[in-house]
């Protein structure tokens, strides 16, 4: 396996830039400082900073250590997945990921796209994965800051082919530094050609989450153009909302097009003693078009029983490029 390369995006802003309050509270903290001249504040204030500061660096391995097999004829397998950092706890991260791994190999995916996948000082779990499976991948932070304050979380984007040109936006406006919705996109040398990928977590207030969506949509066809993509993740939104609805008359949801008469659901929210509250499909992987059409396969939400990984059922999807 190739070494880790850190490289720094700049990142796109859709909405308002929110370098402006990040200067303004990089600013505060340090007349905050000046005034108190207290060796105890220097370091609350230098977390503080850490963690309201933009993100824009990346980690990559941009070569699989496997080669994939290169079969023109072999649709992609594409998995869509919210690993659930379960900060502060963190309980049993090692043993939910070698779940996930084995997941990953018994369904052969080709591709997947990570939300919420955790770092801490002592462990980070993008080259946890990485060395496990093989695969190329980039991962950009999104909240947190691991060498700061001990833990992160951020998006990730895995590869059994390389990965080469990589893209990061910020989707949610400047109003909380603290709580940040992004999305990650990279391009994917495949078997069947060249296209882009974007792993995607929104919000979950109504008004934002519908204003986030809107910034991803129009950041991903501009960068996309052309290319075919595919955009997966927790969209933190309902088939019925005006988001996704928006969503299906540009992109293919492959899910419900292959199931278009199943209650299907992708989050359940329980009571602590285990009673389901309510069951809800918020994770979606679409295909975008562009200069060639897909052609699905398969596409279904993963079972997860006897494993529990999280609180959100991974999404897989079979498709193959179709010439042009």
């Amino acid at each position: 396996m190739s070494l880790i390369s850190q490289k720094y995006l700049k990142v796109a802003y859709p909405s308002s830039n929110p370098l402006s309050l990040y200067k303004k509270i990089n600013n505060f903290g340090g007349k905050v400082f000046r005034v108190l001249k207290n060796q105890q504040i220097k370091p609350i204030i230098k977390r503080v900073r850490s963690v309201v500061r933009p993100s824009g660096k990346v980690h990559i391995i941009a070569e699989p250590r496997f080669s994939a097999a290169n079969t023109e004829e072999k649709p992609l397998t594409f998995l869509s997945a919210n690993l659930w950092h379960d900060w502060p706890r963190n309980r049993r991260i090692r043993a939910r990921l070698q779940c996930f791994v084995d997941l990953v190999l018994n369904e052969d995916v080709d591709i997947l796209l990570i939300q919420e996948l955790m770092r801490t000082k002592d462990f980070h779990a993008d080259k946890w994965l990485s060395d496990r499976l093989g695969m190329a991948y980039i991962y950009s932070r999104s909240n947190g800051n691991a060498q700061e304050i001990g833990f992160e979380e951020g998006l990730a984007i895995f590869s059994r082919y390389p990965i080469r040109s990589h893209r990061l936006a910020q989707l949610s406006d400047q109003n909380n530094p603290f709580s940040r919705r992004m999305a990650l996109g990279t391009s994917v040398e495949t078997n069947l050609g060249e296209l882009d990928v974007y792993s995607v977590h929104l919000g979950l207030l109504g008004r934002q989450n519908k204003r986030q969506f809107f910034n991803l949509k129009k950041w991903v066809e501009e960068q996309s153009g052309r290319m075919p993509a595919v955009i997966g993740g927790d969209f933190n939104a309902q088939e019925n909302t005006s988001q996704i609805r928006s969503a299906k008359r540009s992109w293919y949801d492959s899910h419900r097009s292959m199931n278009p008469d199943g209650n299907e659901h992708s989050h359940e929210l329980r009571w602590p003693w285990g009673q389901v509250i309510k069951r809800s499909r918020l994770d979606y992987l679409f295909l975008r078009r562009g200069m060639r059409a897909w052609e699905v396969d398969e596409a279904r939400h993963i079972n997860t029983d006897g494993c529990p990984l999280y609180d959100h059922r991974p999404v897989l999807v079979r498709a193959s490029l179709n010439p042009c």
